[in-house]
């Protein structure tokens, strides 16, 4: 049996077709699936990475984008430890549903939950949605910020290591993440998510 230090729930949601699975399985798997088709319900993967010598294994809910299955997909995002918002930077529409999101996110996921925007397909020459429109959401509503292409695989590791680096501090600490609009979001120049120590170790 593998040993681990932590177990970490991260859940992504968002509309369907931003490419929730694709980040997932690039992730996870290494793999860019062509042709990918909608999830039904809920999926999920397992991967374990080290931090700090310490292990931590990621249990990955992706959760269908389509209205029909979202009383299926809210009950995941209780037990959630992180949730990940995405949108497709390519489509506004996908973009203009991200209120709707963080309302059921607001509603249904645990209030200590950290969570973090992703603008995905970050190489798609038909962009509609400026990185500085994505950045000024996530800091209106204290998300970190990060834009990635599961194509490319840009920003697709440090997007889940450092949700994990946070989590695990977090789990140290033992309490809420501090945040700073505007001064804490996800450098995407840095390898760590930029935080404040709470404890001495």
């Amino acid at each position: 049996m593998e040993d681990y230090k932590f177990l970490f729930k991260v859940v992504l949601v968002g509309n369907a077709g931003v490419g929730k699975t694709c980040l997932v399985r690039r992730f996870t798997q290494g793999l860019f699936p062509p042709g990918q088709g909608a999830t039904i319900g809920v999926d999920f993967m397992i991967k374990t990475i080290e931090i700090d010598n310490e292990k931590i294994k990621l249990q990955i809910w992706d959760t269908a984008g389509q209205e029909r299955f979202r009383s299926i997909t809210q009950s995941y995002y209780r037990s959630a430890h992180a949730l990940i918002l995405v949108y497709d930077i390519s489509c506004q529409p996908t973009f203009d549903c991200l209120p709707d999101w963080l309302r059921e996110i607001e509603e249904y996921a645990n209030s200590k939950v950290l969570r973090v925007l992703v603008g995905n397909k970050l190489d798609r020459e038909d962009r509609e949605i400026p990185t500085e429109v994505g950045e000024q959401f996530a800091q209106r509503h204290n998300m970190y910020y990060l834009e990635t292409s599961a194509k490319e695989a840009e920003n697709v590791e440090r997007l889940f290591i450092q949700i994990a680096a946070e989590l695990m501090e977090q789990a140290r600490c033992k309490e809420l993440p501090r945040y700073e609009i505007g001064s804490e979001s996800i450098d995407q120049n840095a390898t760590t998510i930029k935080t404040k120590p709470c404890c001495n170790n």
